[in-house]
Protein backbone atom coordinates (compact mmCIF):
# COMPACT_ATOMS: atom_id res chain seq x y z
CA UNK A 1 0.00 0.00 0.00
CA UNK A 2 3.22 2.50 0.46
CA UNK A 3 4.05 1.74 -2.53
CA UNK A 4 0.90 2.90 -4.63
CA UNK A 5 1.08 6.61 -2.59
CA UNK A 6 4.77 6.68 -3.92
CA UNK A 7 3.15 6.94 -7.23
CA UNK A 8 0.92 9.69 -6.72
CA UNK A 9 1.67 13.68 -7.41
CA UNK A 10 1.92 15.49 -4.34
CA UNK A 11 1.56 19.10 -5.44
CA UNK A 12 -0.20 18.40 -9.20
CA UNK A 13 0.07 21.74 -10.99
CA UNK A 14 -0.08 21.73 -14.50
CA UNK A 15 -0.64 24.93 -16.51
CA UNK A 16 -2.52 24.99 -20.33
CA UNK A 17 0.67 26.27 -22.45
CA UNK A 18 -1.08 26.49 -25.76
CA UNK A 19 -4.17 28.10 -24.15
CA UNK A 20 -1.93 31.20 -23.24
CA UNK A 21 -0.12 30.95 -26.73
CA UNK A 22 -3.47 31.11 -28.31
CA UNK A 23 -5.96 33.34 -26.36
CA UNK A 24 -6.18 36.22 -24.89
CA UNK A 25 -7.85 35.66 -21.25
CA UNK A 26 -10.45 38.35 -20.16
CA UNK A 27 -11.46 36.04 -16.94
CA UNK A 28 -10.42 33.86 -14.96
CA UNK A 29 -12.63 31.31 -12.63
CA UNK A 30 -11.53 28.89 -9.92
CA UNK A 31 -14.00 25.88 -10.96
CA UNK A 32 -14.48 22.37 -9.06
CA UNK A 33 -14.57 19.52 -11.14
CA UNK A 34 -16.94 16.30 -10.85
CA UNK A 35 -14.64 13.12 -11.46
CA UNK A 36 -15.50 9.58 -10.40
CA UNK A 37 -12.72 7.29 -8.39
CA UNK A 38 -11.01 6.19 -11.23
CA UNK A 39 -10.92 9.41 -12.92
CA UNK A 40 -9.29 11.11 -10.06
CA UNK A 41 -6.68 8.28 -9.43
CA UNK A 42 -5.68 9.00 -13.17
CA UNK A 43 -5.28 12.43 -12.57
CA UNK A 44 -3.07 12.01 -8.81
CA UNK A 45 -1.11 9.86 -11.12
CA UNK A 46 -0.39 13.00 -13.62
CA UNK A 47 -1.21 11.08 -16.89
CA UNK A 48 -3.82 13.57 -18.30
CA UNK A 49 -3.93 15.88 -21.34
CA UNK A 50 -5.51 19.34 -21.56
CA UNK A 51 -4.40 20.65 -24.66
CA UNK A 52 -7.45 20.15 -26.53
CA UNK A 53 -10.15 21.13 -23.56
CA UNK A 54 -12.33 23.48 -23.93
CA UNK A 55 -15.58 24.51 -21.90
CA UNK A 56 -19.43 25.06 -22.77
CA UNK A 57 -23.09 25.07 -21.64
CA UNK A 58 -25.53 22.17 -21.98
CA UNK A 59 -28.93 22.14 -22.33
CA UNK A 60 -29.57 22.29 -18.60
CA UNK A 61 -27.53 25.72 -18.18
CA UNK A 62 -24.58 23.56 -16.60
CA UNK A 63 -21.02 24.42 -17.79
CA UNK A 64 -19.33 20.93 -18.52
CA UNK A 65 -15.29 20.18 -20.04
CA UNK A 66 -14.91 18.94 -23.34
CA UNK A 67 -12.35 16.69 -24.47
CA UNK A 68 -10.60 16.85 -21.57
CA UNK A 69 -8.53 13.08 -21.32
CA UNK A 70 -7.67 11.47 -18.72
CA UNK A 71 -6.65 7.50 -19.78
CA UNK A 72 -8.13 4.60 -18.06
CA UNK A 73 -6.54 4.06 -14.45
CA UNK A 74 -4.25 0.99 -15.06
CA UNK A 75 -5.23 -1.04 -11.66
CA UNK A 76 -9.63 -0.16 -12.05
CA UNK A 77 -11.86 -2.49 -13.19
CA UNK A 78 -15.06 -3.34 -15.69
CA UNK A 79 -16.14 -0.04 -13.69
CA UNK A 80 -13.49 1.71 -15.34
CA UNK A 81 -14.43 5.69 -16.87
CA UNK A 82 -14.12 6.90 -20.39
CA UNK A 83 -10.90 8.80 -21.45
CA UNK A 84 -12.79 11.37 -23.40
CA UNK A 85 -16.03 12.23 -21.57
CA UNK A 86 -17.85 15.17 -20.77
CA UNK A 87 -17.19 16.32 -17.20
CA UNK A 88 -19.13 18.71 -14.86
CA UNK A 89 -18.01 21.75 -13.46
CA UNK A 90 -18.81 23.53 -10.22
CA UNK A 91 -19.29 27.22 -10.08
CA UNK A 92 -21.59 29.84 -8.40
CA UNK A 93 -24.70 30.95 -10.26
CA UNK A 94 -23.57 33.99 -10.60
CA UNK A 95 -19.73 33.08 -12.06
CA UNK A 96 -21.78 31.10 -14.41
CA UNK A 97 -23.99 34.04 -15.74
CA UNK A 98 -21.15 36.31 -16.10
CA UNK A 99 -19.98 33.64 -18.39
CA UNK A 100 -22.56 32.78 -19.94
CA UNK A 101 -23.08 36.77 -20.73
CA UNK A 102 -19.63 36.72 -21.62
CA UNK A 103 -19.98 34.34 -24.21
CA UNK A 104 -22.67 36.40 -25.86
CA UNK A 105 -20.07 38.33 -27.76
CA UNK A 106 -18.38 36.99 -31.07
CA UNK A 107 -15.50 35.17 -30.15
CA UNK A 108 -14.96 34.58 -26.91
CA UNK A 109 -14.90 30.89 -25.53
CA UNK A 110 -13.73 29.58 -22.29
CA UNK A 111 -10.56 27.09 -21.53
CA UNK A 112 -9.03 25.49 -19.03
CA UNK A 113 -5.65 27.29 -18.02
CA UNK A 114 -4.59 25.21 -15.07
CA UNK A 115 -5.05 22.18 -13.10
CA UNK A 116 -4.64 22.33 -9.84
CA UNK A 117 -4.68 20.20 -6.60
CA UNK A 118 -5.46 23.00 -3.05
CA UNK A 119 -4.70 22.80 -0.09
CA UNK A 120 -7.43 20.23 1.03
CA UNK A 121 -6.42 17.82 -1.72
CA UNK A 122 -9.56 18.52 -3.89
CA UNK A 123 -8.58 19.11 -7.40
CA UNK A 124 -9.65 22.51 -9.17
CA UNK A 125 -9.13 23.67 -12.48
CA UNK A 126 -8.77 27.64 -13.37
CA UNK A 127 -11.19 28.52 -16.84
CA UNK A 128 -10.18 31.49 -18.36
CA UNK A 129 -13.41 33.40 -20.43
CA UNK A 130 -10.64 33.94 -23.58
CA UNK A 131 -10.31 35.61 -27.09
CA UNK A 132 -8.29 34.12 -30.05
CA UNK A 133 -4.98 35.93 -30.87
CA UNK A 134 -4.29 36.98 -34.72
CA UNK A 135 -1.26 35.42 -36.53
CA UNK A 136 0.66 38.65 -35.23
CA UNK A 137 -0.13 38.88 -31.93
CA UNK A 138 1.32 35.29 -31.82
CA UNK A 139 4.18 36.10 -33.44
CA UNK A 140 5.00 39.29 -30.82
CA UNK A 141 4.77 36.78 -28.17
CA UNK A 142 7.44 34.77 -29.50
CA UNK A 143 9.22 37.71 -30.01
CA UNK A 144 8.80 38.38 -26.36
CA UNK A 145 9.66 34.81 -25.39
CA UNK A 146 12.60 35.08 -27.14
CA UNK A 147 14.37 38.34 -25.90
CA UNK A 148 12.99 36.95 -22.66
CA UNK A 149 15.44 34.21 -22.78
CA UNK A 150 18.56 36.14 -24.48
CA UNK A 151 18.17 38.28 -21.38
CA UNK A 152 18.21 35.89 -19.03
Amino acid sequence: MAKQKDKYVKNLSVRNKRAAFEYFFLDKYTAGIVLRGTEIKAMRLGKFNMEDAYCLFNEAGELIIRNLHIPEYEMGNIHNHEPKADRKLLLTKRELKKLQNGLKDVGLTIVPTHIFINDRGLLKIEIALAKGKKLYDKRETIKERDLKRAMD
